[in-house]
């Protein structure tokens, strides 16, 4: 199964450095999975993810989008975040979407 990733952050752009290196994680697994980055302005016009993972800065958004969304929606560790440990970040989103599957 191709699991759709969703990364959200203020402008787009420290997640889009993030997802570089989800996408190199999973390549390294031999994953298929579709990994992007949005800007949370773009939330409410996105095509529906398996997951959303939230930048830190953007955590006080998590509680509402949680009852918006039918899907998954996290926050990113900020530790994970900040070493931009794709690899971590990428395994505690497949492990999130196993318990909802």
């Amino acid at each position: 199964m191709k699991y759709k990733i969703m990364l959200a952050c203020m402008g787009g752009f420290s997640t889009g450095m993030l997802v570089k290196k989800m996408r190199a994680a999973a390549q390294e697994k031999n994953m298929d999975v579709d990994i992007e980055a949005v800007a949370e302005t773009e939330l409410m016009k996105l095509e529906f993810p398996d997951i959303l993972l939230l930048g830190p800065q953007v955590s006080h958004m998590l509680a509402d989008l949680q009852t918006q969304f039918p899907f998954p929606v996290r926050v990113i560790e900020p530790v994970d975040y900040g070493m931009m440990n794709g690899e971590k970040v990428l395994d505690t989103a497949l492990r999130e979407l196993q318990r909802h599957r």
